[in-house]
């Protein structure tokens, strides 16, 4: 469970597919998909984001002291720049670029709590560069770890989370770009009730599964690195939430390293039409894994689940105040966003 500049413009991208009458007919399109590599294995996101949040105020040492421009013109950590002298902010390096040019005053607008705002700033000249700065701490990208769904080789995509990226206050956060690679799990902060447990891991920089694209209400999207290997992965077939049944079902995911393990769950209930994509209800039931991690944590999202040999779906949240149970988003829901 991972951890706007244009608060979410777009919610869903729509692909139109192209079917040539020649190559493929609408029936050989959709059994290309019928067919898909179990994932289960951690990944660690490198997302490059549209917006470039404040998340700190600093000082800037000047031949006459320290002073912090943000702080004195009233810019806060959790803004948004949108543009200074309303040349647009998409990167950290942009606000370098506009400050190294020759203006004589310098005008920011920034996004707070969904208001736009602007302030006059004077830029300290820093002494070690001799840089103009403004004295703010600011990213324009977001890490985390999470889980591979399933790889769709014959269309070289993959799927991941079962769920959006969001920011702190839950807002759908837009992506422009961004790697994912393979991840190592070293720890596990386990769970317990109401305080949701995390799994720590470390990322393979060697190792790239793919380029994320994607950010939407089903999870994160992207297309598949053409040195991924999928001969040590499970070929599994989808399964539709129609055929789902109240009963036993399985997870797989990765607690040590990257050892995907198979863990027994049961279905609880199914909710075919639900609107935040919370389509079952699941029981974790194996020992194994409530012993090492209480249940569901961080870092599971995307885990997928499997029932009667198919892929149903996959691990989306936990219960806050019961870690053995959660939400899970149905396959049909994920293959359908890319």
């Amino acid at each position: 469970m991972l951890l706007r500049k244009k608060f979410v413009r777009t919610l869903l991208i729509l692909i139109t597919a192209v079917i040539c009458a020649i190559s493929a007919s609408p029936i050989n399109a959709s059994a290309a998909t019928q067919s898909l590599y179990l994932g289960g294995f951690s990944a660690g996101f490198n997302l490059s984001t549209t917006t470039v949040e404040v998340i700190g105020i600093c000082d800037v040492l000047t031949s006459d002291g320290l002073r912090s421009p943000a702080r004195e013109c009233g810019i806060k950590a959790g803004d948004i720049i949108e543009n200074i002298n309303g040349v647009e902010v998409n990167r950290t390096e942009d606000i370098n670029k506009i400050l190294s040019e020759d203006y004589k005053k310098f005008n920011i607008g920034i996004t707070r709590d969904g208001e736009l705002m602007n302030f006059d700033v004077v830029p300290a000249r820093e002494l070690s560069s001799n840089g103009k700065r403004l004295g703010v701490l600011v990213k324009d990208s977001i890490n985390g770890v999470g889980t591979v769904t399933y790889i769709d080789k014959a269309n070289k995509k993959f799927a991941s989370l079962g769920h959006p990226v969001t920011d702190l206050k839950n807002n759908l956060m837009e992506i422009n770009g961004g790697t994912v690679y393979g991840c190592i799990i070293y720890d596990i902060k386990k769970g317990v009730k109401g305080t949701p447990g995390e799994l720590k891991g470390v990322f393979e920089n060697g190792n790239v599964i793919g380029n994320a694209k994607l950010n939407c209400a089903c999870g994160v999207y992207g297309d598949l690195a053409d040195s991924f290997d999928t001969t040590k992965l499970i070929k599994v077939e989808r399964g539709a939430i129609d055929d789902v049944k109240i009963g036993k079902a399985c997870i797989y995911s990765t607690l040590h390293g990257n050892e995907i393990k198979k863990y027994d769950i049961s279905i609880v209930k199914t909710d075919k039409h639900n609107k935040d994509n919370r389509n079952f209800v699941i029981k974790i039931e194996d020992n194994e894994l409530i012993e090492k991690s209480g249940g569901i944590v961080q870092g599971m999202s995307g885990s997928p689940i499997v029932q009667n040999g198919k892929l149903i779906g996959a691990v989306t949240h936990v219960f806050v105040n019961d870690p053995t149970r959660g939400y899970g988003i149905a396959i049909d829901k994920m293959l359908s966003s890319y």
